[in-house]
């Protein structure tokens, strides 16, 4: 059985996956839309940006996040001059920390969706009076679903993984920033190896399920495109 601060902290998990998601589909979206039908020259470099937390060690994006969003912080004094307070070892510190680690497992997927979609059919609306913005919602964002159906899981089981940035930012406060993963490592550090093992076990059992769901779906979406 998992004890109640395991259960604590996978709920906590699930919800700040949740809102990141969510946040990142906003967020990622129109950024995706950008790089996928852009010419600027400016795209390969901020692909590049959005792609970065792919191979920056993630304690070196938390620290510089940490640097920012602190009371000495641009970010922090900003918030703290909000009254908001800063942001660091706080849930929505959290938050932001995970949007930009998990800012590529949406925009990446997001932008091979509406890269697939072509011209042919915005051109086609255009022809019957559609705006550019009705285009978007009324014909790429449908034919753009899967991909943003698996933009979507990747974004909620990466956050659910995250361990070197939510550490740097949030800390370890149980029922606020404590998670599952840092949970693990605080069993693992008291040589509580039996709990250790049954929240490994679950977030084991859960990543598995999302990559079958995922490979199973794709070969019929690709069938049926």
């Amino acid at each position: 059985m998992l004890s109640d601060g395991d259960l604590q902290a996978l709920w906590l998990t699930v919800r700040l996956a949740g809102v990141v998601t969510l946040i990142l589909l906003v967020l990622g979206t129109p950024v995706a839309w950008w790089l996928a039908r852009t010419r600027s020259r400016w795209k390969v470099p901020i692909g590049a940006v959005v792609a970065l937390p792919l191979v920056l060690p993630p304690s070196v994006l938390g620290f510089y996040l940490l640097l920012a969003m602190g009371p000495q912080g641009p970010v922090g004094q900003l918030t703290q001059a909000l009254g908001l307070g800063p942001l660091a070892f706080t849930f929505w510190g959290l938050v932001v920390a995970s949007v930009f680690y998990s800012l590529p497992f949406m925009v990446q997927p997001l932008q091979t969706a509406f890269e697939a979609v072509g011209e042919r059919p915005l051109e086609v609306a255009a022809t019957l009076r559609a705006s550019p913005l009705d285009a978007f919602f009324t014909v790429a964002v449908p034919l753009a679903a899967p991909g943003f159906l698996t933009a979507s899981i990747l974004t909620f089981a990466h956050t659910v993984g995250e361990f070197g940035v939510v550490l740097m930012i949030g800390g370890n406060i149980p029922g606020v920033t404590r998670v599952a993963s840092v949970q693990i490592y605080d069993h693992v550090e008291a040589l509580e190896y039996l709990q250790a093992h049954r929240l490994s076990a679950v977030l084991l059992v859960f990543s598995f399920l999302v990559l079958l769901a995922l490979y199973a779906w794709r070969p019929r979406t690709m069938r049926a495109g």
